[in-house]
């Protein structure tokens, strides 16, 4: 499939990814603005811009809007990024975009989503968890809500959500011959990230108003991190009984009764979360690591970027990757016949025009005259 990407930020980006990794052909369109002389040597360093070719089209001049409504017109996808309005603003919106390509999926990633009180407000993923309800809830007891990076709006609820929603309506179109708008909004993604808690909350095993007294939330002396000896840290989810035993076994703690019999009373859980520091608290992570790890306690020590990258499991995995030199996660999730592969170092701005505008029927002359005109770059 041949999907176009209007430049942006985050989610849409990561969709686009995600998307060229599973084996699409995806053409990113920058602003001709972003252009600077001729491209480097070096691949472009943002690695999310992965496996994409890159062209430069000013789509605030009229040739230029004509240039992408032709790339438009063999394309199986487009998706874009901009507060609503934006791309009807510039004369390529869904409409004019389904009356060149009927068969064509439209992908609109916001934050807000094409309607409601909020749409035509800017924001960032840090407020579209919170309107979702899901912030609310990423926190110790005592403390303030604490913003999970920006993975759970932008990538999680966005861009993921991006990506399905358009695999989807390609595959409806594949059976109706007819594309559609899919209007993907981050707020709407984080809530659904969601779902479980909402259904926790009905069955009364989850209390929205105390944050990190929770079964999942930190709450529980046995679904935590804990810091070692050496102020390195593990985690530890030893939620099922037996796996709690073997939790009990492997950290020595059978001298105290109120340890050994798991308790699922949140009321009990404060003190015996402080007896559960002292324990781990005496020992190095590389300890822990010795005692515990290939065990079923639901352990794992919790490791840096770096750490994460070298760690026998994940090379073995080869969970992670080197792009060009450069290090990255690898594509997922894995195939067994259709191998996903990094289609190659991200792009600099235009750098792929001429060849991806010849490839799609421009002659030499127009494009040379596309670009003498500033339509392109």
């Amino acid at each position: 499939h041949r999907i176009i990407e209007i430049a942006g930020i985050g989610p849409g980006p990561f969709a686009a990814m995600l998307l060229s990794d599973l084996g699409a052909e995806v053409i990113r369109v920058e602003r001709a603005g972003a252009v600077r002389g001729a491209a480097p040597e070096t691949p472009a360093g943002d690695v999310s811009l992965r496996g994409r070719r890159n062209v430069a089209i000013d789509l605030k001049h009229p040739d230029g809007v004509a240039t992408l409504l032709d790339l438009v017109e063999s394309a199986d996808a487009l998706i874009e990024g901009f507060r609503p309005g934006v791309m009807e603003r510039l004369g390529v919106g869904p409409d004019v975009c389904l009356e060149r390509n009927p068969k064509l999926v439209f992908g609109r990633m916001t934050g807000w989503g094409q309607d409601g009180p909020y749409a035509s407000a800017a924001g960032h993923d840090i407020n579209y968890i919170s309107l979702a309800g899901a912030l609310a809830h990423f926190g110790r007891a005592g403390e303030g809500p604490t913003p999970p990076l920006n993975m759970v709006g932008d990538f999680g609820g966005g861009g993921m959500f991006l990506a399905l929603g358009v695999v989807a309506a390609l595959l409806e179109a594949k059976s109706s011959g007819q594309g559609q708008v899919v209007d993907t909004a981050m707020v709407d993604g984080s809530a659904v990230l969601m779902t479980m808690f909402w259904a926790f909350q009905s069955m009364g095993m989850f209390d929205e108003n105390a944050r990190g007294t929770n079964l999942l939330d930190t709450g529980a002396h046995f679904y935590d991190v804990y810091e070692c000896s050496d102020g390195e840290y593990i985690s530890i989810g030893s939620i099922e009984p037996q796996f709690y035993a073997q939790l009990v076994k492997l950290a020595g703690l059978e001298g105290d009764a109120s340890l050994v019999n798991q308790s699922h009373d949140p009321n009990e859980w404060p003190e015996l979360k402080e007896k559960m520091k002292a324990v781990i608290g005496a020992r190095s992570r590389a300890e822990w690591v010795e005692l515990m790890e290939g065990t079923d306690v639901c352990f794992a020590p919790v490791l840096s970027m770096e750490e994460a990258r070298v760690h026998p499991h994940n090379a073995e995995r080869q969970t992670f990757i080197e792009v060009a030199g450069v290090p990255q996660p690898a594509p997922a999730p894995r195939f067994s016949r259709t191998t996903a592969v990094v289609q190659g170092p991200p792009s600099h701005p235009g750098q792929n025009t001429s060849e991806v505008l010849e490839a799609a029927g421009f002659t030499e002359a127009e494009v040379a005259e596309l670009r003498k005109s500033g339509a392109i770059a």
